[in-house]
């Protein structure tokens, strides 16, 4: 068994995209239309794994509750949140800092909807 993706509702599919392609240069990898009309639209990093985004205009507003957050591997935290909160505006919650724990420096923002993303820039 392998994860192929999680899915997510989102607010504003352009604002999303904007955020996980442009600021954190993740690739478009796939989109559809539902059945009931929602915009589905993947993105991926180098692996395998994506994240499915879905958007309905009148549907309500995304609730990010349960959910905590998706990790995102960079090659240096530190200018990634500078870079992220200067041209996104992103919430940023904590950090960046080192993890014994997680043998990396990590960062935590928020996305245009609140979802929660780790920043994870694994020590060698």
């Amino acid at each position: 068994m392998d994860v192929i993706h999680s899915a997510v509702w989102v607010s504003d599919i352009d604002e999303t995209l904007a955020f996980y392609t442009d600021a954190l240069d993740l690739e478009r990898t796939r989109e559809f239309e539902s059945g009931e009309g929602a915009r589905n639209v993947f993105v991926a990093g180098e692996g395998d794994t994506e994240i499915q985004f879905k958007h309905l205009p009148d549907r309500e507003p995304p609730e990010p509750a349960g959910y905590d957050h998706v990790a995102i591997a960079v090659d240096d935290t530190d200018a990634t949140v500078e870079r992220l909160v200067e041209e996104t505006d992103c919430t940023l919650n904590r950090g960046p800092l080192d993890s014994e724990g997680a043998n990396a420096r990590v960062a935590f923002i928020e996305d245009p909807d609140g979802y929660g993303i780790e920043l994870v820039e694994e020590f060698d």
